[in-house]
């Protein structure tokens, strides 16, 4: 595994490859979610880049910048158990040269208004600001993500669009732990008893999806809500929405692709997850 710290170097070396590139961002904390996207990208480019940046443009909550978990010596040996080829681990000084004031913004539309878009305002932008970049080093025909940050797939997808790169996004299925719990970075931070509680979230959407056809869309959110509440959550937000487009409807109808979207807090811990819907 090469390790490149310098987005130009990583450009440079980049350039001499005539190979397919897979391309894996992460801020670290790596989980088998990771590992697996890291294992799909190499299925399917002959060489995989992984990225470990904590993006301090994304967080619209310092505290939470602040707690994000940092485990970088066992990042690198995961990552090389995996057989990933380049390991892209830049500072903030080489990502925004410039600081991280008076940055570019992006018109991101509908996407920047609801749901992540509403609770975290400026944080799509930073996803955005650091993607740019991040895409602008490493140039992948292959950009894979998990479906557990479903919106932020949305926006990424956008992103790709505006910048005009030649990259197409693998959205990836969510990987999760024996019990349902989405993995996730943030798990870390939970103690044992929000880590049990944490299982409310995979509870409620399951419920949402058996019983699809049973009830009104403010009925399924309402009692998916209770579930989250008897599971010690304070919710931001339960809801249900086109999966194309993450407008909000007000009735399920035969052949509409759907999903299921919660935020919610165990203690001060924010997790997020998504089931798409069938009926």
């Amino acid at each position: 595994m090469i390790l490149i710290k310098e987005p130009s170097s990583l450009r440079n070396y980049l350039k001499q490859s005539s190979k397919t590139v897979g391309f894996v961002p992460t801020m670290g904390a790596l989980h088998e979610g990771h590992l697996q996207l890291v294992a799909t990208a190499k299925s399917q480019a002959d060489l995989v880049v992984c990225s470990i940046f904590v993006n301090p443009t994304q967080f619209n909550d310092p505290a939470d910048f602040a707690k994000y978990p940092i485990t970088l010596a066992q990042d690198i040996l995961a990552l090389e158990r995996v057989g990933l080829d380049i390991l892209f681990l830049p500072t903030v000084e080489g990502m925004y040269p410039n600081g991280t004031t008076a940055l570019e913004t992006y018109d991101l539309g509908f996407l920047e208004t609801v749901f992540e878009g509403a609770f975290r305002p400026g944080h799509f932008q930073g996803v955005c600001q650091v993607m740019s970049r991040l895409l602008k080093a490493v140039k992948p025909q292959l950009l894979f993500m998990g479906q557990k940050d479903y919106q932020q797939c949305m926006v990424v997808r956008k992103l790709i669009e505006l910048i005009k790169i030649d990259t197409s996004l693998v959205t990836c299925p969510t990987i999760r732990e024996t019990d349902g719990l989405a993995m996730s970075s943030r798990n870390k931070r939970l103690t044992n008893e929000q880590r049990e509680n944490a299982t409310g979230i995979f509870k409620a959407l399951n419920w949402m999806q058996k019983n699809l056809s049973g009830y009104s869309i403010s009925e399924l959110t309402s009692h998916a809500k209770q579930l989250l509440e008897q599971h010690d959550f304070k919710t931001d937000y339960v809801a249900i929405a086109d999966a194309n487009s993450l407008e909000p409807i007000a009735s399920a109808a035969p052949n509409k692709e759907l999903v299921a979207l919660v935020a919610a807090f165990q203690g001060d811990v924010r997790l997020i997850d998504n089931m798409l819907l069938h009926g």
